[in-house]
C-alpha cells in the first residue's frame, strides 16, 4: 500500500499534482515498483521514438505515464559548430522521443558557463537590457571583474535563443514543449531574466522546467516560483540546506533543507500550476517514503 496522506488533502488547493520519478529507460521492471509505492509517472531519458512508443503501452498498462523527457545540458554555445549542431541534433531526437512516449514536454538545460571570476549568489545585483536580454550590471558598483563573465553570459543567452528557436517549429509538429530548465550553470540568475529569456520566444512551445531546489542559494523558492508564474510547466522537487549565515549550502532530502513547501505549494496554486511533481535527489530514500514526503508537500505541509 502506498504511503502518505492521499489525494483528498489537495483539496485545500485549486489545482490537482501528481507525482513522478525519474527513469532511465521506463521498462516494467523499473515502473512497477513505483506504482506499487504511490507514483503515478516518470520522466525517461531518450531512447527512439519506435521504443518510446512501446514504452508507452507498457507504461500505460501498468496505469502510469510517461510525460516528460530529460534531455540535459546542451552545447549551444560552444566554439565547435561541430558540438553545436550535435547539441541541436540530440535535443531533436529528444523531442521525437517525447512524442513517441506520450510526454508533453522535454526538460532542456540550453548550455553553462564557468571558468572565470563570477560574483558570489548574495552579491548579486542582476540588471539587463529588455531589448536583447544582455547583461548590464550583475553587481553594485565596479562591474569591470566580471567583464568576462558578463561577455560570457551574453554569448550563452545568443547562442541558446538562436538554437531554441529552431527547435520551435519541431516542438510544435511533435506537440511537445521545449522546458528550460532552472540549474547551476550560472545562467539566468533572477527569475525575472529566466522569465524574460522565455518572453523573448513570444511561443507557447516554449516554457519553464523550474526545479524547486536548485536556485535556493539565490532566493526563497517562492519568490521564484510568483515571478514566473504560468510560465511553469514542469516541476522538480529537490531541497537545499542552507548554511546557518544563509550564503551557500548543500542539497538535502526534500523536506530536510531550507524550502518552504506550504509557502510554495500556495505559490504554485497561485500560479495556476496543475502540472507533475518529478523527485529528484532523493534517491537515497525508499520509494515508499519519497511517496509520503511528496505527499506532504502536495498537501501543503
Amino acid at each position: 500500500m502506498a504511503l502518505g496522506v492521499g489525494a483528498d488533502s489537495q483539496g485545500a488547493f485549486k489545482h490537482t499534482l501528481r507525482k513522478a520519478l525519474i527513469v532511465g529507460k521506463p521498462t516494467e521492471e523499473a515502473l512497477a515498483p513505483m506504482k506499487a509505492a504511490g507514483f503515478q509517472g516518470v520522466e525517461a531519458g531518450i531512447v527512439s521514438p519506435e521504443e518510446a512508443a512501446a514504452c508507452r503501452v507498457m507504461a500505460g498498462g501498468l496505469g502510469m505515464h510517461v510525460h516528460s523527457v530529460l534531455r540535459g545540458w546542451a552545447e549551444f554555445n560552444h566554439a565547435d559548430p561541430a558540438k553545436v549542431k550535435e547539441s541541436f541534433d540530440v535535443s531533436v531526437a529528444a523531442l521525437r522521443a517525447a512524442e513517441g512516449y506520450g510526454a508533453n514536454a522535454v526538460l532542456l538545460v540550453p548550455c553553462r558557463i564557468g571558468g572565470m571570476a563570477m560574483p558570489e549568489p548574495w552579491d548579486l545585483r542582476i540588471k539587463f537590457d529588455p531589448a536583447n536580454g544582455h547583461l548590464t550590471q550583475v553587481v553594485d558598483g565596479d562591474n569591470a571583474p566580471y567583464k568576462d563573465f558578463i561577455a560570457a553570459h551574453d554569448h550563452a543567452y545568443d547562442t541558446s535563443a538562436e538554437q531554441i528557436r529552431k527547435l520551435i517549429p519541431i516542438a510544435e509538429e511533435t506537440g511537445v514543449v521545449i522546458a528550460v530548465e532552472n540549474v547551476w550553470n550560472n545562467l539566468f540568475l533572477t527569475p525575472e531574466h529566466l522569465a524574460h529569456f522565455t518572453d523573448s520566444f513570444a511561443s507557447p512551445w516554449v516554457k519553464i522546467y523550474f526545479d524547486l531546489g536548485n536556485h535556493v542559494k539565490y532566493g526563497p523558492t517562492e519568490q521564484w516560483v510568483k515571478v514566473l508564474g504560468n510560465r511553469i510547466c514542469k516541476c522538480h522537487v529537490k531541497d537545499f540546506k542552507l548554511n546557518p549565515d544563509g550564503h551557500g549550502g548543500n542539497f538535502v532530502d526534500i523536506r530536510d533543507g531550507s524550502i518552504n513547501w506550504p509557502l510554495v505549494r500556495k505559490a504554485l496554486d497561485d500560479a495556476g500550476y496543475a502540472g507533475w511533481m518529478t523527485i529528484e535527489g532523493s534517491g537515497g530514500l525508499s520509494l515508499e517514503e519519497q511517496n509520503r514526503r511528496l505527499d506532504l508537500i502536495i498537501a501543503g505541509q
